[in-house]
């Protein structure tokens, strides 16, 4: 989950009584919530059930913090969001309903109150928002391929003189959580050893000092073949990024930034270097609509 100032895992515990430590604890409706780094499994539908909408009273909360805030008093919300761009045009009505019509809601944050009413939600196609603080160099391009590499998935599409091209976009099942689950059960299986994620990401980013050597080229060769058949994918889908201008963004394409620029598959390739930049995006887009 990635708020303007703000990153935290997708996973929640659930308990009828205040857990006795936890950093971020959240009260609402009876029930006591904490994060997880257990994270919540794939939901191409994010309202089937109501973790999401608790995840998002976290964000909501997380982001009140960095303004100035008075108890007791009703904050009104317009709350931006995002779908992937492949689920967008079926799916973005529904997901904005999710967080309306709920009324006052009332929460804690690690015992300070909130008080919210959700007078707006408006979502957004993921990738495109990502591109939109540098939307005016995006349109001296008259074509641009985005590709998001978040974690359950890569979102790519097609940017045309600087608008989104939906009807050339998908979301491939290809996140960085699959290089994860590919490294820890390679590593296990040839050198019984346990890695965590912590220690995946501290290789791809050059720390690699506390590992043996053949751990760290284990990791490495995965990644790159991770990258090269996710570029093969997208070049059977017919979009060749060896043409025209290609901007990767999302916390995948950050993490595997010496792997893309070193494949044969991508030529010229633009780094959004900024993990929260969809939801920053999803500000700029708002403000500067007619919303």
């Amino acid at each position: 989950m990635k708020t303007a100032h703000k990153i935290f895992p997708s996973g929640l515990c659930e308990n009828d009584a205040k857990p006795p430590f936890g950093k971020d604890v959240l009260f609402y409706n009876g029930k006591y919530y904490s994060l997880s780094n257990q994270r919540i499994p794939y939901m191409r539908d994010k309202t089937a059930d109501e973790r999401y909408f608790i995840l998002t009273l976290f964000a909501i909360a997380f982001e009140l913090q960095k303004q100035p805030h008075h108890s007791g008093e009703v904050e009104n919300i317009q709350l931006c969001i995002g779908l992937p761009p492949a689920h967008y045009g079926t799916q973005y009505e529904k997901f904005e309903h999710y967080f309306l019509n709920r009324d006052i809601i009332d929460f804690c944050l690690n015992g300070t109150p909130y008080s919210i009413f959700i007078s707006k939600a408006l979502c957004f196609p993921q990738a495109f928002a990502a591109i939109a603080p540098i939307h005016r160099q995006i349109c001296a391009y008259p074509k641009v391929t985005v590709l998001d590499i978040g974690g359950f998935t890569a979102d790519y599409m097609l940017v045309k003189n600087g608008e989104a091209d939906l009807s050339v976009c998908d979301s491939l099942e290809n996140g960085v959580i699959l290089l994860y689950n590919r490294i820890k059960s390679k590593v296990n299986a040839d050198f019984d050893l346990l890695l965590d994620e912590s220690d995946i990401n501290a290789v791809l980013q050059g720390n690699s000092g506390d590992y043996d050597d053949k751990i760290v080229s284990v990791i490495n060769e995965q990644a790159q073949l991770f990258v090269d058949d996710l570029l093969s994918k997208l070049r059977e889908r017919m979009i060749d990024l060896r043409s025209g201008k290609i901007v990767f963004a999302g916390g995948g394409s950050i993490l595997l930034k010496k792997q893309i620029t070193t494949s044969e598959k991508v030529s010229s390739p633009i780094f959004i270097n900024e993990i929260t930049a969809n939801a920053k995006g999803y500000e700029l887009i708002f403000r500067a609509s007619k919303y």
